[in-house]
């Protein structure tokens, strides 16, 4: 077991960190570049899990877990119920942080940003995208199950999911996307045989000023 940056990666001399074919040593002009070599396609299985956080009433972080629903090059997307108290707090604050890590790539990303209402049209195609179960969750996944037994809301699931086939769901209508345009946007890649690295850009006018930092 070998420490590569904050978590544990079990590593060898001649493990091969990261997929993408960028130059550790090259300084892309713009992230976005660089993003799409780091961040799948846009398919459902292969969608990761990114920590958002957001600030609520008081002032303090507020931080968890959710999909990234796209990265159309431009913008990160993510979905979620508008009663969430995230959707509440990013309406008084648009402010969010991302953070992405990916353990067996020896590799971390972060995003700072804003993020602002995705439209209609492509909420209902993120949607779509989504898995059976997904789709049902965004359904069932409210506060009349939450304070029910397990046994209760397995049976509410299933006569739910009886109900509504296959194929046959629209979003409901607390479904809402945001899209999340970066201002900073920090690479961190780990390497067995040395200091792991960070490039870190900032948003400057129309375009990135780029930093090499400590890993």
């Amino acid at each position: 077991m070998s420490e590569a940056g904050p978590f544990p990666v079990i590593i060898t001399s001649t493990q091969t960190f990261g997929t993408d074919q960028a130059d550790p040593d090259e300084t892309l002009a713009d992230p976005m570049e660089l993003l799409g070599l780091w961040l799948p396609e846009n398919a459902d299985e292969l969608r990761p899990l990114m920590t958002l956080s957001t600030v609520d009433a008081d002032g303090y972080p507020d931080s968890r877990n959710v999909l990234l629903s796209e990265f159309d090059g431009e913008a990160l997307y993510f979905h979620t119920d508008a009663r969430s108290r995230k959707a509440g707090e990013l309406a008084t604050n648009p402010r969010v942080a991302l953070a992405f890590v990916w353990i067996e790539l020896g590799r971390q990303l972060t995003v700072v940003g804003d993020a602002a209402p995705a439209t209609p049209e492509e909420a209902a195609a993120a949607f779509a995208a989504r898995s059976r179960y997904l789709q049902l969750l965004a359904w069932r996944n409210g506060a009349d199950l939450a304070g029910l037994g397990l046994a209760a809301r397995r049976a509410a699931w299933v006569a739910f999911a009886a109900e509504h086939p296959e194929g046959t769901l629209e979003p409901p209508p607390t479904w809402t996307g945001f899209r999340v345009v970066p201002r900073r946007v920090t690479f961190w890649r780990g390497d067995p045989d040395g200091p792991s690295n960070r490039v870190e850009y900032t948003r400057s006018g129309g375009g990135w000023e780029a930093v090499r930092l400590p890993g």
